[in-house]
Order: structure tokens, then C-alpha cells, then sequence
């Protein structure tokens, strides 16, 4: 895959999360994907999606930077949304947070096989007052 090409494939990706087109989800996402070292799955990754939608009900995926150099993707997602009760450990309880996520994926005949992710969490606890 061309830089390209894969970064259409991403943004398609993007696009089924956004609108939880569940059923899609295997056309980009590998039967044995794996998620920060732990071996989830297809029908792992889309609990956790599921859940994380479950949670924060106007989450939506944006892509602030993108780089290609196949087979790796690396992101850094956008994200304001009103997570429920609590996030990442945090009393969110419904305020609006601003937050990035960086996220480094690996492809392999077209669908992702491993996620590695970090969310900034010290971002969130700015914003609510926790920082330390």
C-alpha cells in the first residue's frame, strides 16, 4: 500500500467508528487484532468500542494529524466530548473535555493487527481541576 492509500483506508476507518457501523468494523480491523500488547480480537476491540460509545455517547473520532509509511499509520485523534460519570479514572460526570489521543497502528493486507495508544490524561485533569 501507497501513503495514500492507506491513509484513505484510515479516514474510511474513522468514518465506520463515527458512525458505529459496527457490522463494518471487520473490514478494517483484523479477527486478531491486538490493543497495547493485549491480544483482543475482533469481537474484543468492538466491546471496547461499544463500551467507549456506552460511555461517552457523543464521542467522535478526528483525525488532527496523520502520517503513512506502510505498513505503520501513526494518528493524533481529536476529541471534545462529555464522557459519563467517570473517565480514565477521573469524576468527569458529564462536563466537556477536550483531549488528544496519540495512536500508532500497524496494517497488514488491509486491516489493522496492533493498536498502540496513549491518551492525554493530564489534559483532562487540567481541565477539571486534578492536575498535580
Amino acid at each position: 500500500m501507497t501513503p495514500h492509500p492507506l491513509a484513505d483506508a484510515y479516514h474510511a476507518y474513522l468514518d465506520c467508528l463515527n458512525r458505529q457501523d459496527w457490522q463494518r468494523l471487520g473490514d478494517f480491523v483484523d479477527d486478531h487484532v491486538s490493543h497495547n500488547g493485549r491480544p483482543f480480537g475482533l469481537a474484543g476491540y468492538r466491546a471496547m468500542l461499544e463500551q467507549d460509545y456506552r460511555d461517552i455517547p457523543d464521542l467522535h473520532f478526528t483525525a488532527e494529524w496523520l502520517a503513512c509509511e506502510p505498513p505503520l499509520l501513526a494518528a493524533r485523534l481529536v476529541f471534545t466530548c462529555t464522557p459519563r460519570g467517570r473517565f480514565m479514572g477521573l469524576e468527569v460526570n458529564g462536563r466537556t473535555v477536550t483531549f488528544r489521543e496519540h495512536v500508532f497502528y500497524r496494517w497488514q493486507a488491509g486491516r489493522i493487527v496492533e493498536v498502540q495508544s496513549v491518551i492525554d490524561k493530564a489534559a483532562i485533569e487540567a481541565q477539571l481541576g486534578t492536575a498535580r
